[in-house]
């Protein structure tokens, strides 16, 4: 079945949705930002005090471990549960999940007390989750050991979630379709943040999806045709990535569905 990326772009521009963030404290402003330059609006807070009125005014919830602590975990349970009673999809990113025991415990704990919509991490944090020979080294991926769509598809089995999976192509799966999307650049690399970035482009196309294959394969595709075009004007990781917020702000859909290079397997 095609993916309607276009659409997926122009529902999101046209409603402008609320992405309720508890995230990285490293990557915190460039997240807000890029929600900002895909056309929806961002709201970072994260005090247990407030999180759930927040997520009854946001429209996708967005749970990143980047920087986490006990007390950060906890607000994210309450955030969670919130969305959940509401129906608001709830995108996790495990970074550095299989890197520390607290990483690894506190993701598991997210996925078990939660219903996550989407996953979205790399290919070590993926693979470690789905119990796979997944390797971190800090907060990026080291490696993975096993057919990659077969991992994904095993951690869709054991959350019943959409999958994805970041790398030189990315792999979103909801355990029925697969999508292989193979835009990017080599300089996404080269700056930090980027596939915290990718998480929250994720919330804003998830918010109000019906569909979050397509929703998912949209952020990503969208993100890393943002990176190819940002990467021809660049003369290094800075120029980079000021380019590539301003690449995000200026995609329009049939920009997006000219430039994602995808497969549906």
């Amino acid at each position: 079945m095609a993916l309607d990326l276009a659409s997926a772009l122009n529902d999101l521009q046209t409603k402008r949705p609320l992405v309720h963030h508890i995230t990285n404290a490293v990557t915190i402003n460039d997240c807000a930002n890029i929600t900002l330059c895909i056309g929806a609006a961002p709201v970072m807070a994260e005090a247990p005090e407030e999180v759930a009125e927040m997520v009854a005014m946001a429209v996708a919830l967005v749970l990143n471990i980047g920087t986490l602590s006990k007390a950060q975990i906890s607000s994210m349970l309450i955030a969670g549960r919130a969305a959940n009673d509401l129906g608001v999809p709830v995108i996790l990113d495990p970074v550095g999940a299989g890197a520390t025991r607290l990483r690894t415990e506190s993701a598991h704990h997210l996925l078990t007390e939660l219903q996550i919509a989407v996953v979205k991490g790399n290919a070590g944090e993926i693979g470690l989750l789905a119990g796979a020979a997944g390797r971190v080294r800090g907060v990026d991926s080291a490696g993975l050991d096993g057919d990659p769509v077969a991992i994904c598809k095993s951690l869709v089995d054991a959350y019943s979630c959409v999958v994805a999976m970041s790398g030189p192509t990315d792999i979103v799966t909801d355990g029925d379709r697969v999508v292989l999307i193979a835009n990017g650049d080599p300089l996404m690399g080269s700056v930090s943040g980027t596939g915290c970035m990718v998480s929250s482009l994720a919330g804003a196309f998830a918010a109000g999806s019906q569909d979050l294959v397509c929703s998912t394969t949209a952020a990503l595709a969208a993100f890393g045709l943002a990176g190819e075009n940002a990467a021809r004007q660049a003369s290094g990781p800075s120029s980079f990535k000021v380019a590539l917020f301003d690449e995000v702000a200026a995609l329009t859909p049939s920009l997006l569905a000219g430039g994602a290079r995808i497969q549906v397997l």
